[in-house]
Parts: C-alpha cells; sequence; structure tokens
C-alpha cells in the first residue's frame, strides 16, 4: 500500500468518524493501521483474510503501532463466506483489497452492511490489462455508476481508488 492511498483511507474514515469499519484483504496490516489511525476512539475494524500467517503479521503490526488488541477483530475465512454473517447497517466504512473478480460481490454484500452515509472503497480499481481481476474492477465500476444510492469518485492515486458514499 502506497503512502498515498493510506492517506485517502485515514482521511475518509476520519471524515465519517467511523467507528466500524469492515477490510477484506489483512495483507500485512499496513491498510488497518491507516484506518484505524482515522477511526473514531473505541472503533473496531474487522479485517477477513484467508491467510493465517497474514493476520499474525498484522496483530503484531497493530500492536506495534500501538493499538489494543480490541481494536481490532481479524477474522480468518473468505470474504464471501463471513460478509453474510456481519450485521445489516452496522458498519461505516467497507474497504475491499482482495480478490477483485469478486468485487461485484463485495458491493452487493457492501450495501447490506453500510449505515446511510458510509464509504465503500475499492482499491486497484484502475488495472493495466485483462484477466479475472481487470473484469472485476471493471464491472463493479459500472454498477456503482448507474446505482442512484451511491456517490462514487474515482481516484487516480497508485493502481486507483474507486469510493462511494451510501445515500
Amino acid at each position: 500500500m502506497t503512502p498515498a492511498t493510506g492517506a485517502v483511507l485515514r482521511f475518509f474514515a476520519a471524515a465519517i468518524a467511523a467507528r466500524a469499519v469492515v477490510e477484506l484483504g489483512t495483507g500485512c496490516g499496513s491498510s488497518g493501521i491507516w484506518l484505524l489511525r482515522g477511526m473514531r476512539a473505541g472503533g473496531v475494524l474487522t479485517s477477513v483474510d484467508t491467510e493465517p500467517e497474514y493476520q499474525r503479521t498484522a496483530r503484531k503490526a497493530f500492536a506495534q503501532a500501538g493499538y489494543a488488541a480490541n481494536q481490532s477483530r481479524l477474522i480468518l475465512g473468505r470474504a464471501l463466506d463471513v460478509l453474510p454473517r456481519l450485521s445489516d447497517g452496522a458498519y461505516d466504512m467497507v474497504f475491499c483489497d482482495a480478490d477483485s473478480p469478486a468485487y461485484p460481490e463485495y458491493l452487493t454484500a457492501s450495501m447490506r452492511l453500510l449505515r446511510a452515509g458510509g464509504i465503500v472503497v475499492f482499491n486497484d480499481a484502475l488495472p493495466a490489462g485483462a484477466g479475472p481481476g481487470a473484469e472485476g474492477a471493471r464491472e463493479v465500476a459500472e454498477m456503482i455508476r448507474i446505482d442512484d444510492r451511491l456517490i462514487p469518485v474515482l481516484l487516480p492515486i497508485a493502481d486507483g481508488l474507486l469510493a462511494a458514499i451510501k445515500r
């Protein structure tokens, strides 16, 4: 994750005073730290990943960055299996940074999870070339563009950030 991408995530979380954020794709924890930096005190980051090693690394990174264990909830599993278990309208922000072919399904799930005024963000929204990841990014961009419930913005940062506010 580039510092510019992280700064935008922090900005979004702070702008909406996020208390509950879902992250799809824990990675090494860098995006989670940026999100936590922008969230309100007492907020909880729920991060989903299929790789236990990534979550171990992220847990250590969060602790080293000064975040208490109760500020993050790391869930091991496929996002499309985990998301249905999360509460409707209970989240301020959803950040999608994993399995870009599934971005359209992540958008559908995000619409259920987000409160009005919440933000959904997709990383790598300007993919180069072809393939399933590029197709998923293009499809979710079109879904967001035509959905009157969303106010979108596409930011040309790194490989692109596509964000939308739920009305």
